[in-house]
Protein backbone atom coordinates (compact mmCIF):
# COMPACT_ATOMS: atom_id res chain seq x y z
CA UNK A 1 0.00 0.00 0.00
CA UNK A 2 1.24 3.47 -0.89
CA UNK A 3 2.14 6.05 1.72
CA UNK A 4 1.11 8.83 -0.65
CA UNK A 5 -1.13 11.56 0.65
CA UNK A 6 -4.60 11.04 -0.77
CA UNK A 7 -6.48 13.97 -2.30
CA UNK A 8 -10.01 13.63 -3.60
CA UNK A 9 -11.09 15.29 -6.81
CA UNK A 10 -14.75 15.29 -7.80
CA UNK A 11 -16.06 16.78 -11.02
CA UNK A 12 -19.76 17.44 -10.49
CA UNK A 13 -21.27 17.48 -13.97
CA UNK A 14 -24.33 15.88 -15.50
CA UNK A 15 -22.77 15.93 -18.98
CA UNK A 16 -19.28 14.71 -18.04
CA UNK A 17 -20.72 11.92 -15.87
CA UNK A 18 -22.89 10.83 -18.82
CA UNK A 19 -19.89 10.83 -21.17
CA UNK A 20 -21.29 13.69 -23.28
CA UNK A 21 -18.10 15.66 -22.87
CA UNK A 22 -14.62 15.13 -21.53
CA UNK A 23 -13.87 15.77 -17.87
CA UNK A 24 -11.61 18.78 -18.37
CA UNK A 25 -12.26 20.51 -14.99
CA UNK A 26 -11.17 17.53 -12.90
CA UNK A 27 -8.06 17.07 -15.01
CA UNK A 28 -7.27 20.77 -14.53
CA UNK A 29 -7.28 20.27 -10.75
CA UNK A 30 -4.96 17.25 -11.02
CA UNK A 31 -2.61 19.30 -13.22
CA UNK A 32 -2.50 22.23 -10.80
CA UNK A 33 -1.96 20.04 -7.75
CA UNK A 34 0.84 18.25 -9.59
CA UNK A 35 2.48 21.63 -10.25
CA UNK A 36 1.99 22.84 -6.66
CA UNK A 37 2.77 19.78 -4.51
CA UNK A 38 6.28 18.44 -3.91
CA UNK A 39 5.11 15.72 -1.50
CA UNK A 40 4.10 12.24 -2.64
CA UNK A 41 0.36 12.36 -3.34
CA UNK A 42 -2.24 10.49 -5.31
CA UNK A 43 -5.61 11.58 -6.66
CA UNK A 44 -8.78 9.74 -5.72
CA UNK A 45 -11.00 10.68 -8.61
CA UNK A 46 -14.74 10.78 -9.22
CA UNK A 47 -17.04 12.20 -11.91
CA UNK A 48 -20.64 12.37 -10.76
CA UNK A 49 -23.90 14.05 -11.81
CA UNK A 50 -25.43 17.13 -10.19
CA UNK A 51 -27.42 15.12 -7.65
CA UNK A 52 -27.12 16.21 -4.04
CA UNK A 53 -27.38 12.70 -2.58
CA UNK A 54 -24.62 11.43 -4.90
CA UNK A 55 -22.40 14.42 -4.13
CA UNK A 56 -22.88 13.90 -0.40
CA UNK A 57 -22.13 10.17 -0.73
CA UNK A 58 -18.95 10.86 -2.73
CA UNK A 59 -17.75 13.49 -0.24
CA UNK A 60 -18.32 11.09 2.68
CA UNK A 61 -16.62 8.22 0.84
CA UNK A 62 -13.52 10.25 -0.02
CA UNK A 63 -13.25 11.74 3.48
CA UNK A 64 -14.19 8.74 5.60
CA UNK A 65 -13.41 5.57 3.63
CA UNK A 66 -10.64 6.77 1.29
CA UNK A 67 -8.85 8.91 3.91
CA UNK A 68 -8.42 12.01 1.76
CA UNK A 69 -7.10 15.01 3.69
CA UNK A 70 -8.39 17.36 0.98
CA UNK A 71 -11.34 16.96 -1.37
CA UNK A 72 -11.66 19.44 -4.22
CA UNK A 73 -14.90 19.61 -6.17
CA UNK A 74 -15.44 21.34 -9.51
CA UNK A 75 -18.79 22.54 -10.75
CA UNK A 76 -22.28 22.87 -9.35
CA UNK A 77 -21.64 26.20 -7.60
CA UNK A 78 -23.84 28.51 -9.68
CA UNK A 79 -27.43 29.64 -9.13
CA UNK A 80 -29.20 27.20 -11.47
CA UNK A 81 -31.60 24.65 -9.97
CA UNK A 82 -29.18 21.75 -10.71
CA UNK A 83 -26.25 23.47 -8.92
CA UNK A 84 -26.25 21.82 -5.48
CA UNK A 85 -22.57 21.23 -4.65
CA UNK A 86 -22.47 23.83 -1.82
CA UNK A 87 -25.61 22.35 -0.26
CA UNK A 88 -24.05 18.88 -0.34
CA UNK A 89 -20.83 20.23 1.18
CA UNK A 90 -22.71 21.99 3.98
CA UNK A 91 -24.73 18.83 4.67
CA UNK A 92 -21.61 16.69 5.30
CA UNK A 93 -19.35 19.21 7.08
CA UNK A 94 -19.32 20.05 10.77
CA UNK A 95 -17.58 23.40 10.24
CA UNK A 96 -17.91 25.76 7.31
CA UNK A 97 -14.94 27.86 6.19
CA UNK A 98 -16.53 30.83 4.41
CA UNK A 99 -13.24 32.68 3.89
CA UNK A 100 -12.33 30.34 1.03
CA UNK A 101 -15.45 31.23 -0.96
CA UNK A 102 -15.09 34.91 -0.15
CA UNK A 103 -11.54 35.00 -1.49
CA UNK A 104 -12.43 33.00 -4.61
CA UNK A 105 -15.28 35.39 -5.46
CA UNK A 106 -13.05 38.39 -4.83
CA UNK A 107 -10.43 37.00 -7.21
CA UNK A 108 -13.00 36.03 -9.86
CA UNK A 109 -14.48 39.53 -9.84
CA UNK A 110 -11.21 40.74 -11.35
CA UNK A 111 -12.17 38.78 -14.49
CA UNK A 112 -15.98 38.62 -14.69
CA UNK A 113 -18.79 40.64 -13.08
CA UNK A 114 -20.88 37.47 -12.77
CA UNK A 115 -18.53 36.15 -10.07
CA UNK A 116 -21.08 37.39 -7.55
CA UNK A 117 -23.35 34.57 -8.74
CA UNK A 118 -20.85 31.96 -7.63
CA UNK A 119 -21.48 30.04 -4.43
CA UNK A 120 -18.11 28.37 -3.86
CA UNK A 121 -17.53 27.41 -0.26
CA UNK A 122 -15.38 25.15 1.90
CA UNK A 123 -15.88 23.11 5.01
CA UNK A 124 -14.34 20.56 7.32
CA UNK A 125 -15.50 16.99 7.76
CA UNK A 126 -13.49 15.36 10.55
CA UNK A 127 -9.87 15.51 9.26
CA UNK A 128 -10.78 16.48 5.69
CA UNK A 129 -10.95 19.94 4.13
CA UNK A 130 -13.55 20.09 1.34
CA UNK A 131 -13.27 22.95 -1.16
CA UNK A 132 -15.81 23.74 -3.88
CA UNK A 133 -14.27 25.26 -7.02
CA UNK A 134 -16.08 26.56 -10.09
CA UNK A 135 -16.42 24.33 -13.15
CA UNK A 136 -14.48 26.28 -15.79
CA UNK A 137 -10.79 25.36 -16.03
CA UNK A 138 -9.65 29.00 -16.28
CA UNK A 139 -11.66 29.93 -13.18
CA UNK A 140 -10.39 26.81 -11.39
CA UNK A 141 -6.80 28.01 -11.87
CA UNK A 142 -7.60 31.54 -10.78
CA UNK A 143 -9.44 30.41 -7.65
CA UNK A 144 -7.15 27.58 -6.58
CA UNK A 145 -4.06 29.76 -6.91
CA UNK A 146 -5.37 32.33 -4.39
CA UNK A 147 -6.69 29.90 -1.78
CA UNK A 148 -4.02 27.20 -1.93
CA UNK A 149 -1.47 29.13 0.19
CA UNK A 150 -3.80 28.57 3.19
CA UNK A 151 -4.77 24.96 2.47
CA UNK A 152 -1.72 23.10 3.87
CA UNK A 153 -1.87 24.99 7.18
CA UNK A 154 -5.62 24.37 7.44
CA UNK A 155 -4.94 20.65 6.95
CA UNK A 156 -2.23 20.86 9.66
CA UNK A 157 -4.77 22.39 12.06
CA UNK A 158 -7.33 19.61 11.53
CA UNK A 159 -4.77 16.85 12.08
CA UNK A 160 -4.02 15.96 8.48
CA UNK A 161 -0.71 15.17 6.78
CA UNK A 162 1.99 17.77 6.15
CA UNK A 163 1.66 19.00 2.56
CA UNK A 164 4.75 20.47 0.95
CA UNK A 165 4.93 22.49 -2.25
CA UNK A 166 7.37 23.52 -4.92
CA UNK A 167 8.12 26.93 -3.39
CA UNK A 168 8.98 28.47 -6.76
CA UNK A 169 5.46 27.61 -7.99
CA UNK A 170 3.26 27.80 -4.87
CA UNK A 171 4.40 29.38 -1.64
CA UNK A 172 2.23 28.37 1.29
CA UNK A 173 1.82 30.15 4.59
CA UNK A 174 2.51 28.56 7.94
CA UNK A 175 3.15 30.69 11.03
CA UNK A 176 6.68 30.68 12.33
CA UNK A 177 7.01 28.80 15.59
CA UNK A 178 8.60 30.65 18.50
Amino acid sequence: MSNAIRIGIINVSDRASAGIYEDIPGKAVVGLLTEYLSCDWEPVYRVIPDEQDQIEAALKELADAEGCCLVVTTGGTGPSPRDVTPEATEAVCRKMMPGFGELMRQESLKYVPTAILSRQTAGIRNRTLIVNLPGKPTAIGQCLSVIFPAIPYCIDLIGGPFLTTHENVMKVFRPKTT
